[in-house]
């Protein structure tokens, strides 16, 4: 199931407004663009009785939803015109301390467009409703992004999104209003 609630879109736009304030090409944020509506195509690989379940799941039930990134990496690869994007699908759940998933990579070993995406990701899942709990308030999001800078997160993109949360929140809440 990919989500019909926008939750890839304002991925999508979270990293390339990150990608903006960091100075990126076009090319990048189109790159970017993608990247985010595609992080998630994996899902459809995971069956939705596990994706819409509403109680905590089993070890087992989380060990296939870490599936999604390799399933979506493997769907992508069939085309070369996704060769851009494989990174950031396959490399979206990667932490910076090397404790992520499928890869285990570490810092800078993570692709750079894959750890923009991994912040967006990161945020928009925190400030969502989901169906086992109500959107995290702005000031409990970014203790923990900050809390999160080097192990979760890579701390420059870490640092730059917390500047635009604090500093530009008007497009963070242009952005969240697009989608609902």
């Amino acid at each position: 199931m990919l989500t019909p609630d926008g939750h890839s879109d304002r991925v999508s736009e979270y990293s390339v407004l990150i990608g903006k304030h960091l100075g990126l090409s076009e090319e990048d944020l189109k790159t970017l663009r993608i990247g985010g509506l595609f992080h998630d195509i994996g899902k459809i690989g995971v069956p939705d009785s596990i994706l819409l379940k509403t109680e905590k799941l089993t070890d087992d039930e989380y060990s296939e939803i870490k599936n999604h990134p390799t399933i979506g990496a493997h769907i992508l690869s069939t085309a070369t015109i996704f060769k851009d994007l494989i990174p950031i699908v396959k490399h979206h759940h990667e932490k910076y301390d090397g404790t992520g998933y499928p890869s285990k990579l570490k810092g800078n070993d993570i692709p750079f467009f894959a750890r923009i995406v991994a912040v967006s990701d990161t945020f928009d899942a925190m400030t969502s409703k989901r169906t086992y709990r109500d959107a995290l308030p702005l000031d409990v999001v970014i203790s923990e992004i900050t809390r999160c800078k080097g192990t979760q997160f890579d701390p420059e993109i870490a640092d730059v999104f917390l500047d635009i949360l604090k500093n530009n929140y008007d497009e963070i809440k242009e952005i969240q209003t697009k989608y609902i």
